[in-house]
């Protein structure tokens, strides 16, 4: 555990005044702080700490309009550009479910919120960012130009805290649901035999957790016909392929708290460094393609037919990233894309570990 003694509200807000470009993921962690101390040390200095209460935020987002959704993870930034609308709420999950908008959402992984309000010359950026317990970013909604800045001070107001100290208590890291640090005894046999019972992919959760399995530890354990091992470059490939082919994918990029979905075409690709960019008229996405360890291709099946997902995963067995082909509920798979997925360049399935 790491001693040493954070820095005070006053001493982080100078260290953002000296360093006005740094990134504040990249400035907290120079810091050794979390993301949420550094933007709750401004509390009075053009931030204010709002309730992170989930269902009351979706249903005020509509009347902002346009806005940016963003949910990142440590290797993967998804941006979509629309507006908050066909909400379902509730307390263990909440739903975005418009055009662009596309969000699952856990509220009580939501700990910490704030409206931020940063000067770029003339313009004044507003933000609306939440975090977990542990001060990692969960989702951030950013104003437009079209956005309603009197439906957003009005929904501020509504949210605002009573508590407004420029400090946060923080819990340390929070353990994973799908952590692989404990061995499993999930038997083979039974794991193929109710992986081939599935009838719709959202029970697959549900069948690693019956099974004690992390996502990981099960596609290495089923076997090639249900899980099989690609080159790390597949995902540049999939993204050539699909860009050339005008083919709609669906683009899933989350973190404890939300998870959010690109679903359409993906036009404009440009890769710069270890970066692999889309920067499409409603949809940005930055992948660091220097965090993936593993990129399998996993076949699922449904009362439609089986449908294939790209899973992306980092070192420490986490997700960074899954892709499918665009579908609907009822509608089988689309041929180009699962065409596009069983011939992406594969290497031999590592032994299960």
């Amino acid at each position: 555990m790491d001693q040493r003694v954070k820095p005070a509200p006053h001493e982080i807000r100078r260290a953002r005044t000296d360093n006005p470009k740094a990134r504040e993921r990249d400035l907290a962690a120079q810091l050794g702080i979390s993301e949420a101390e550094l933007v709750a040390a401004h509390c009075g200095d053009g931030v204010v700490r709002v309730e992170p209460r989930v269902n009351d935020l979706l249903t005020g987002l509509e009347a902002v309009g346009e806005v940016m959704a963003l949910t990142r993870n440590e290797s993967a930034v998804h941006e979509k550009i629309g507006v908050y609308d066909k909400v379902v709420t509730g307390n263990h999950n909440a739903m975005v479910l418009g055009e662009n908008i596309d969000l699952r959402i856990f509220p009580k992984v939501w700990a910490h919120g704030f409206a931020v309000e940063k000067r770029d010359g003339e313009e004044i950026r507003r933000s609306l960012q939440f975090f977990d317990a542990a001060g990692e970013a969960v989702h951030k909604v950013h104003l437009r130009p079209a956005s309603s800045l009197y439906a957003y001070q009005k929904l501020v107001a509504a949210l605002a805290s009573s508590n407004q100290e420029p400090t946060i208590d923080i819990s340390g890291p929070i353990p994973d649901d799908e952590s692989e640090a404990e061995a499993t005894t999930a038997n083979l046999d039974d794991l193929r035999d109710r992986w081939s019972r599935l009838t719709d992919v959202h029970q697959f959760f549900g069948m690693l957790k019956t099974l004690k399995l992390s996502r990981r530890q099960a596609v290495r354990m089923v076997g090639t016909d249900y899980a099989w091992l690609l080159d790390n470059d597949a995902v540049r490939a999939m993204f050539h392929h699909a860009s050339e082919g005008e083919m709609p994918i669906m683009c899933f990029v989350g973190n404890r708290g939300c998870i959010q979905i690109h679903s359409g075409p993906v036009r404009s690709i440009k890769p710069m460094g270890p970066w692999i960019n889309v920067l499409d008229e409603t949809f940005h996405l930055h992948l660091r393609t220097d965090h993936i360890h593993e990129v399998w291709a996993v076949r699922k099946p449904t009362k439609d037919g089986h449908v294939t997902s790209l899973e992306v995963y980092a070192a420490d067995g986490e997700m960074i990233i899954q892709f499918f082909g665009k579908r609907h509920e009822g509608e089988s798979e689309r041929d180009d894309w699962r065409f596009l997925a069983e011939n992406l360049p594969r290497i031999p399935n590592p032994t299960a570990a």
